[in-house]
């Protein structure tokens, strides 16, 4: 069987290491980024973990006729996994078209090339940010969407829309969208991690980058919510984890073991954890302390949330296998290693 996919945004950080476990399963990537919260030096983190160097393209996926070029001269694509996104919720509060120019042009410059090039179907990246605040914890598939409460959030589910009116319609592909909650840890390995560029957006990165003194401080964004410790409540989920998913759903769609031709899956631990939960983590695991300071809460965040992975555990034989302590000491391996090669 063909098994070329096409990995969208796959030198960031969830991609690279969907991309590892890809060719680790036997499949043929193609990598398709525009570098602009990632770095090509990636590749050879993939290279040394599965001996095997993945095609790559530079490329911004809004540049449509650049796009349809790539999949002329990779013939035989009959997947793709869709990362290419900007993805913080606060940024996007302040960068609100960018945001929708981003996450929702790319959509739809992809789906309208597949039934040209005869893709089979799309995995989709999608967020447990369309549940916004849920009515009922932990969030299963069925709970209603609510108004987002981040431009980030509202492309999430526009994107959604646009792949169900698609198929809808009758579109000749296969989706499964994939709605994650918060990944965090690295490769096992120490090749490749979560390296944001400037300062992190999201919480470990910028834990480890404390404890590790490049930042004075960890800011802690409210202690007056509805929760145990006043913290915000996530699911945290080991990034690899999370890539094995992306490798399930591909073979799922590819195999034809659904008759559904849209699919939707929550991909997370169960347990919720507070942000200060997180850090006294951190520090037990590691030894090492991370100064923090309570600050006032910030836009767009929501007070709780954690999923129920139980479609994804019975329907794709899927599990959260990493413990919290291992992933947070494989995020402070991959801080170590970054400083040893002067990266940070």
């Amino acid at each position: 069987m063909n098994k070329k996919i096409l990995v969208t945004g796959g030198t960031g950080y969830i991609g690279s290491h969907t991309v590892v476990e890809l060719q680790t399963a036997g499949y043929e990537v193609v990598i398709v980024d525009n570098l602009s919260n990632s770095s090509e030096d990636v590749i050879d983190g993939i290279e040394k973990i599965t001996h095997i160097r993945p095609d790559f393209v530079k490329l911004d996926c809004n540049d449509k006729e650049r796009l349809s070029a790539l999949f002329r001269n990779h013939a035989g694509i009959r997947g793709i996994i869709h990362f290419a996104a900007s993805k913080a919720v606060g940024e996007s509060v302040h960068k609100p078209l960018e945001y929708y120019r981003n996450n929702i042009v790319t959509l739809l410059n992809l789906l309208d090339l597949m039934p040209e090039y005869k893709a089979d179907g799309i995995v989709f990246s999608s967020s447990c940010t369309v549940y916004g605040q849920p009515d009922v914890l932990p969030v299963t598939e069925d709970a209603p969407v609510k108004p987002a409460l981040s431009p980030y959030g509202n492309t999430k589910q526009i994107d959604e829309e646009i792949l169900r009116d698609a198929i809808h319609a009758g579109l000749p592909f296969k989706s499964i969208i994939l709605r994650y909650f918060n990944p965090i840890g690295a490769h096992p390995s120490a090749e490749i991690g979560e390296l944001p560029n400037g300062v992190p957006q999201n919480l470990v990165p910028f834990v480890t980058q404390t404890a590790m003194g490049i930042r004075g401080e960890l800011s802690v964004f409210g202690n007056d919510y509805d929760t145990p410790d006043g913290s915000c409540i996530r699911d945290y989920i080991n990034v690899t984890d999370l890539a094995r998913a992306h490798v399930i759903a591909m073979d799922r769609m590819l195999e034809n073991k659904s008759e559904a031709p849209l699919e939707i899956f929550n991909l997370g631990t169960g347990r919720g954890v507070s942000v200060l939960e997180l850090i006294n983590a951190f520090e037990s695991a590691t030894g090492v302390k991370v100064p923090y300071r309570i600050v006032g809460r910030r836009e767009g965040d929501i007070e709780k949330v954690w999923a129920n992975p139980r479609h994804a555990n019975q329907t794709l034989g899927w599990t959260a296998a990493e413990t919290m302590e291992d992933t947070l000491l494989s995020a402070w391996k991959w801080q170590k290693k970054l400083r040893e090669r002067n990266i940070q």
